[in-house]
């Protein structure tokens, strides 16, 4: 097996994952980043990152740093680190495609001892039953004899900039124990935080596909609460403050739950378990109650609406904000377009104002045509849909966008009560 000092190290896939894995260890060895979309390479040759994860000037330090969308070019690598997506189909079941494709191409140009290192999130057991007979298929190659396998689960968090690829602690794992220690090795290097050395790679697999389960759970338990409340007629976040002066209170809120993992990574782990016989019945139930949320916050607002005699078809919303989460342009499933097909769903015309996301991706993934900038004294309906800072600042004014007449809502309870006609 190869050493550390010999490494020449390739990831691919050059998203909000890869990218900065690539540009930490783009600072301390050889690394080529490595992606199917020319144009993306072409941008971060150029020293731009248009996901604003990584700096221009994070570029320009990491100098062992190349970028390609040539598989020819990381042919000569020894170790593959992929992080590719790992999406859900219409029917919520796992598509693996990305991964099983992705494989397949590095397995191509597999070389006796190389290392293929896996950070997609994935059910457990999925990278020995879906990666390496890919691997194997396309190399000729036998695992564990030939060539190896690691698993080390991104743990990469859109937008924020405290919680730094370094600053995380990183599980490790691989396919025999002096693999296992290579990897951890390897990750030791970029990673400040430290590692954890998992017994398994479905040990670690299941670790990451846990993190974000719990906490899908804990947040369907508090849009069931939020729910609950607004019957009752009470405010949801007064009670989760008063509940939260006891110290072991959890101090999570309602909301929309979309992203590359909270609103995915448990449709991976009950696919799992439906195969093996056993029907999850808490964790889907969680999913159940989040899918809903938009259907829910566009039933509170009509009803709004009625009790203040406006009209519901032909009435103008403005839906402010698109990503699924606040200062971040990064729109994968997000849960906002819900409640646009809802309120069109009702024949309402829908603006979609979001000063971060790109207005081509809004256009290419979900058909939507960005207003630059919203008309004052135009919307019967105005809600608030992710917190940026931009609208945080601006709260008092959100209601100039509004008719004489309109409902101001709050899907993410960051404006003063008083300020707003409803919220989650």
């Amino acid at each position: 097996m190869i050493s550390q000092n010999e490494v020449k190290l390739c990831v691919l896939g050059l998203g909000y994952v890869g990218l900065p894995l690539a540009v930490e260890f783009g600072g301390h060895m050889n690394t080529v980043g490595y992606d199917i979309n020319a144009d993306r390479v072409a941008e971060l040759q150029a020293g731009c990152d248009s996901t604003l994860e990584v700096e221009a000037e994070e570029l320009k330090r990491a100098h062992k740093l190349t970028f390609s969308d040539q598989l020819a070019a990381v042919a000569d690598c020894n170790v593959y680190i992929v992080t590719v997506p790992t999406p859900v189909d219409a029917h919520k079941q796992p598509d693996l495609s990305p991964l099983q494709k992705s494989s397949f191409a590095i397995g191509s140009v597999l070389s006796k001892g190389d290392i293929v290192i896996y950070e997609s999130t994935v059910y457990p057991g999925a990278t020995e039953e879906v990666c390496i007979p890919q691997l194997e298929e396309a190399s000729g190659l036998r695992f564990n004899i030939d060539f190896f396998v690691g698993y080390s689960p991104e743990r990469i968090n859109p937008g924020d900039k405290t919680h730094r690829l370094p600053s995380i602690v990183k599980v490790t794992s691989g396919s025999t124990p002096d693999v296992a220690d290579f990897v951890d090795d390897l990750y030791q290097t970029i990673i400040t935080a430290g590692t954890h050395k998992a017994s398994s790679i479905m040990v670690a697999e299941a670790s990451k596909v846990i993190e974000n389960t719990q906490r899908d759970l804990n947040i369907a338990l508090v849009n069931e609460l939020a729910i609950i409340f607004d019957k009752v007629g009470i405010d949801t976040l007064e009670v989760l403050e008063a509940a939260g002066t006891k110290w072991n209170f959890l101090p999570f809120r309602p909301g929309l739950v979309g992203g590359h993992c909270i609103g995915v990574d448990p449709y991976y782990l009950t696919h799992k378990a439906q195969s093996l016989g056993y029907f999850p019945d808490v964790i889907l139930a969680g999913r159940r109650i989040n899918d809903g949320m938009g259907q829910y916050v566009v039933s509170s607002i009509v009803k709004k609406m009625i009790d203040r005699s406006l009209p519901i078809a032909g009435a103008r919303a403005l839906v402010l904000g698109l990503s699924f989460k606040e200062n971040c342009p990064d729109i994968r499933n997000t849960r906002v377009v819900d409640i646009v097909e809802e309120l069109r769903g009702y024949h309402i015309d829908v603006d979609v104002h979001d000063p971060w996301v790109s207005s081509e991706e809004a256009e290419q993934e979900f058909g939507l045509q960005l207003v630059a900038e919203p008309q004052e004294g135009h919307y019967d309906v105005i809600i608030l849909a992710v917190a940026h800072n931009q609208f945080q600042e601006k709260a008092v004014g959100l209601r100039a966008y509004g008719k004489a007449q309109h409902v101001l809502y709050d899907v993410k309870a960051v404006l003063p009560r008083d300020q707003v006609d409803g919220r989650l």
